[in-house]
């Protein structure tokens, strides 16, 4: 003869929680038939290694998917309520079940399943916020900081002067190379398409530049005052290998992204004689400037790896 299992209740406005007490289950068979919930299983229970069942007849009606999990020491179920609402009972009979008995452990009243909702829709709300305001801060990048890029990049120039009067000792052209290659793409791409303003790739350019930077310019000011810090040596010879690259990847899909809008807003695009009365797209020199683009960074690679190798094997020798 079956025997009937511990069962434990709570509810929410949507959802019945079920906690049967069987340890060791097997063979679990789980439905809802007309408004009855029917359990049967072969588990460890109160009377020990046996085949538990019950039934239970709902307040009101429910759903007829029910889900159940099943762990080493009880069996959870959760039926969905049809309509949503607060029961004053769980069967249909105003007598409880003998083997039926709230579950502490998740029972609330209906003020506190409200407030456990409020709190869900306003974590809910917020977590959908802080998404927002990423999304935005993804896609506002240049609006923000656009300004600072425009100034940071005019003075970059004197890098180039720097390098042609010898102030730092690094090769003029992949110096010229770098800064009229960002310059075109800041100025020429971002500033003067509207169209590429909320575009995420911005972002990563902005990012990728900057990352470079954060460990060269501190690397140059130290060795103004003779200084040296070991590991920032390393990360100004090191960290370009991965974001050098990155970086013109992310560039390249900026001139990508604006070929066809230079192609729809004829801007830039050479006019041709009157008789002809056509123009030659800016685009086409885009396509050119994306060869010449990865030609530059196959020449200040090469640049940057000399100089790396030649730093390197210099500290060897002083250390030897």
């Amino acid at each position: 003869m079956a025997l009937t299992p511990l069962v434990y209740w709570a509810q929410r406005h949507e959802d019945i929680y079920l906690r049967v007490e069987l340890t060791d289950v097997q063979n679990i068979d789980v439905h809802v038939d007309e408004n009855v919930l029917h359990f049967s299983a072969q588990g460890h229970g109160a009377k020990g290694q046996n085949e538990y069942k019950f039934s239970l007849d709902f307040l009101l009606p429910v759903k007829p998917q029910v889900s159940y999990k099943s762990t080493q020491r009880q069996v959870n179920i959760t039926v969905h309520k049809i309509q949503r609402g607060w029961w004053e009972r769980l069967t249909l009979r105003e007598r409880k079940p003998v083997f039926l008995a709230p579950d502490f452990d998740r029972w609330l009243d209906e003020s506190d399943a409200e407030m456990e909702i409020r709190e869900k829709e306003e974590k809910k709300n917020r977590l959908k916020a802080s998404r927002q305001k990423e999304e935005d801060s993804l896609y506002d990048t240049f609006h923000t900081i656009s300004d600072v890029m425009f100034f940071c990049q005019i003075l970059a120039l004197v890098e180039v002067l720097n390098a042609a009067f010898g102030v730092v000792k690094t090769g003029v052209i992949p110096t010229l190379i770098q800064v009229v290659g960002r310059n075109f793409i800041l100025f020429i791409i971002f500033g003067s398409l509207e169209e590429m303003h909320h575009k995420p790739v911005v972002f990563f350019v902005f990012y990728l530049w900057s990352a470079i930077e954060i460990f060269r310019y501190p690397f140059y000011m130290l060795g103004c005052f003779n200084t040296e810090w070991k590991t920032l040596t390393w990360l100004r010879y090191t960290v370009w290998m991965p974001l050098y690259p990155l970086g013109v990847l992310a560039e390249a899909l900026a001139v990508i992204q604006s070929i066809p809008i230079f192609d729809e807003s004829n801007l830039f695009s050479i006019p041709l004689t009157k008789v002809i009365g056509t123009s030659v797209s800016f685009s086409y020199f885009l396509y050119i400037y994306l060869v010449l683009m990865f030609l530059g960074l196959f020449i200040n690679f090469s640049h940057l790896y000399k100089q790396r190798k030649r730093r390197f094997r210099t500290k060897k020798r002083k250390a030897n």
